[in-house]
């Protein structure tokens, strides 16, 4: 007995001169998150800019000390893998990162990898209930992705193609200039969808509008699109309706600017990504934008929010800024700590009922179909100094003006989502 007595006294006294760290419990580890995207490729500007608004949102979640869960406080670590823009390296990228631990997927700028993307991970979390992801859509706007591609997995945080369309058309159907339109887009499944709903709600809302041209382009692919726009400026066409991204609508506008286009552009990505710059000062008055949220919005907490944006990433060529994106991280954060940690059923039940409100803006989760509710915005472009025009964009002295706020209600949809939930 003495002998264990000595012992245990050794033992304390041989403690007590040990550094602090030695009787730290082991910081959990980080909950990691892995941005599949194109960094490169046609579309590399936009990736990019996806990455710094999650960058910015994952470090104010980390600031305030991470996430709670049941095993204590979590940071949260932002992996990204380049996809380059094809489904193969996307799927090939899911694959990686699920082997580096991920549980938390995030894409969105490519529908057609959207829905490959959340087809994968439906038969991955079949095949691998221990290893289930959960997959967040930030901009892959395909309606079908939330109606009969809808998948317990997958959920989006931009509005579908068809809210921003009914965002556009409440602009245009009281644009009485518009007597005539030319349709125009990329031939995969999203700009297909966009011309199709252009065709339907200009039936409804302005059956008076001529449409006097209907086509479809190559992906990311053409570098000269002067021969469409001499086709756009022979039409006659008052206005161009859209929902073209990255060089795919800088190129059109500038070459629509360069054959002499005089009619109005209502799109769903003019706001940014070179094509104020590339538009300039004939956009003025002509270029209509939709978005979540636009920097000129009426004064109030949100001119804050983009300020601490524009402080984080100085260089104009940064300023791309989604709303939507810190509402997505703002609702996976509380989602994590209401579900006590990333086991993909529990979290994704407790997504379904995120509500989340960030520098004066909102939005819900819609449990049916995954898809979020959410303000929209239409601004037309303008001169940065005048009224309604505080900020430019990228730094090109242009920016938007807001011309119409569509409250969630407003821009709410029905769906045809026939959800599969699992046992």
């Amino acid at each position: 007995m003495k002998i264990l007595r000595r012992r245990i006294l050794k033992s304390l006294a041989a403690a007590a001169f040990l550094p602090a760290s030695a009787f730290t419990q082991p910081a959990a580890a980080p909950i990691k998150l892995a941005m599949i995207e194109g960094l490169s490729g046609g579309n590399a500007n936009g990736g990019e800019a996806v990455f710094r608004n999650l960058v910015w949102a994952v470090e104010r979640v980390n600031q305030r000390g991470g996430v709670k869960t049941r095993d204590g406080q979590r940071l949260l670590q932002l992996d990204r893998y380049d996809s380059k823009g094809q489904i193969e390296e996307a799927i090939a990228s899911l694959r990686s990162a699920i082997d580096d631990g991920a549980r938390i997927v995030l894409q969105g700028n490519s529908s057609a990898v959207a829905a490959a993307l959340s087809e994968a991970v439906a038969k991955h979390n079949e095949r691998e209930p221990q290893r289930r992801v959960v997959f967040l859509n930030y901009s892959a706007v395909d309606p079908s992705l939330t109606n009969e591609k809808c998948s317990f997995w997958h959920f989006r945080f931009d509005a579908h193609a068809d809210m921003r369309m009914g965002a556009l058309m409440s602009v245009l159907r009281e644009d009485k200039a518009v007597k005539s339109a030319y349709l125009i887009g990329q031939d995969y499944s999203f700009g297909q969808g966009v011309l199709r709903e252009a065709r339907r709600q200009l039936g409804l809302q302005r059956p008076d509008v001529q449409i006097v041209g209907d086509e479809l382009h190559p992906l990311l692919r053409v570098k000269d699109f002067a021969p469409y726009a001499a086709k756009i400026k022979a039409s006659g066409a008052d206005a161009v309706i859209t929902g073209n991204f990255s060089n795919d609508l800088t190129l059109l506008v500038k070459a629509a600017r360069e054959a002499g286009f005089d009619g109005r552009f209502y799109t769903f990505y003019g706001n940014a990504l070179g094509a104020p710059a590339a538009i300039g000062e004939a956009g003025v008055g002509k270029v209509v934008a939709v978005a979540d949220w636009l920097p000129n919005v009426p004064a109030g907490p949100s001119e804050a929010f983009y300020q601490s944006f524009r402080k984080r990433y100085p260089n104009p060529a940064d300023d791309y800024v989604h709303m939507r994106l810190q509402l997505m991280v703002e609702a996976l954060a509380q989602a994590i700590e209401k579900a006590g940690g990333v086991e993909a059923v529990p979290l994704a039940n407790a997504l379904e009922q995120a509500a989340v409100s960030f520098s004066g803006w909102a939005g819900r989760m819609r449990a049916a179909d995954h898809q979020f509710q959410q303000p929209l915005v239409v601004g037309v472009m303008d001169r940065q100094g005048t009224p309604g025009v505080k900020f430019d964009v990228e730094g090109s002295g242009y920016g938007f003006r807001v011309v119409r706020q569509i409250t969630p209600p407003q821009a709410e949809m029905p769906h045809a989502c026939k959800m599969i939930r699992p046992a």
